[in-house]
């Protein structure tokens, strides 16, 4: 780990952690999905000094559900909030089971260049059988399946974020040449179910490799920057972010404040009346700003990270803000990023060196 401060995350898709979020949001519903919202918590998250936001994503459009949610996709938000951030890391979730790992893989550089080596990418799963049908492709339907196109979508991006070299691009006027083609490189990945031989179409990212976030149960741990970890309190938080072998862990908390309004359990059992706050298995904390910062304290000893779920964010990003990250900042407990750096430099990870040019200076070694 990375050392006691901790590196805190956002997730910022909807209207916050509980499924009728929205009954409580300080918007009309319509406006959920416009850029004006996105781009103000945005700017709250980073001006507060999150050092990442997450955008959940999903291909299924809204169900059956009393508390139906849209959403725009979390890549083209990605973009949008990138344009308008300076500091901030965005890292949306983008599932590979049924999606062309050669197409993620361009989406996420192009996301890169444009937020200048900001970027993530929180790697998940479509685990609902109609996703198949949304993409026009056969049902994956076990989990180890799953599983398998996650870790060979990974293995596949990251090979194309390395097919070009770092000065593959050459833009000279006075030779008309745009690309040392020496430097592009063919991946000749072939797995289970698909092939793909590249080179990419985008330049190699900022970052050299987009900072890959992911839960170390489904990602294999070499392939991930950043593990999630679960747990519903601190021992199984600890025993989990233990046994990561991960480079950086951060944990899973939902949060729930006290407000000026109401009190964290008076605002909960107002949602529930609505329907269950569903229960993922993660350390939920549901009280005083005061109380989430010892606990943040408390989980300091044990993580690099925490990435928290805020029952509304409309009521409890606020509090965030005015009350427990400056707390955390004053205590030197958060690690807040700087102006002009990456992703990877926020969270203390190296740039990575390009694979082919590796190689071929070993070669030459020989």
């Amino acid at each position: 780990m990375s050392g006691p401060a901790l590196h805190l995350a956002l997730e910022i898709d909807g209207d916050g952690a509980h499924p009728a979020a929205w009954r409580r949001a300080a918007h009309s519903p319509d406006q959920l999905l416009s850029p004006r919202r996105i781009a103000r918590v945005a700017a709250v998250a980073e001006n507060t000094g999150f050092a990442l936001i997450t955008l959940d994503d999903g291909v299924l459009p809204p169900g059956a559900s009393p508390d139906p949610v849209g959403r725009i996709g979390a890549v083209e938000r990605a973009a949008f909030v990138a344009a308008s951030t300076s500091t901030l890391g965005i890292a949306p979730v983008v599932p590979l089971t049924y999606a062309e790992p050669f197409h993620v893989s361009s989406q996420l550089a192009s996301l890169d260049h444009i937020s200048a080596g900001r970027a993530g990418w929180v790697v998940a799963e479509e685990e609902r059988p109609e996703a198949a049908r949304a993409w026009g492709r056969p049902v994956v339907a076990d989990a180890e399946a799953r599983a398998r196109e996650s870790r060979d979508g990974v293995e596949v991006a990251r090979a194309l974020w390395d097919s070009w070299e770092d000065d593959a691009v050459i833009r000279s006027v006075t030779t008309s040449r745009y690309l040392d083609r020496e430097r592009l490189h063919y991946i000749d990945f072939t797995g289970e179910t698909y092939a793909v031989k590249g080179p990419a179409i985008v330049p190699r990212p900022p970052q050299g490799q987009l900072v890959v976030l992911g839960r170390p149960d489904r990602i294999p741990a070499a392939q991930l920057d950043v593990a999630f970890v679960e747990g519903r309190d601190l021992t199984s938080i600890a025993t989990a972010a233990a046994v990561a072998g991960v480079p950086r862990v951060f944990a899973e908390v939902e949060v729930a404040l006290d407000t000026p309004e109401a009190t964290a359990a008076e605002r909960v059992a107002d949602l529930e009346r609505h329907g269950p706050w569903t229960d993922r298995g993660w350390l939920r904390h549901i009280g005083s700003a005061q109380q989430l910062v010892t606990l943040l304290g408390e989980l300091s000893r044990h993580v690099d990270g925490v990435r928290l779920h805020p029952l509304v964010l409309d009521e409890d990003l606020p509090v965030l803000s005015r009350l427990v990250l400056p707390d955390l900042s004053e205590r030197r407990l958060v690690a807040r990023p700087l102006p002009g750096t990456s992703l990877r430099s926020t969270l203390g990870l190296e740039r990575p060196a390009n694979r082919f040019a590796a190689a071929a200076v070993q070669e030459e070694a020989r």
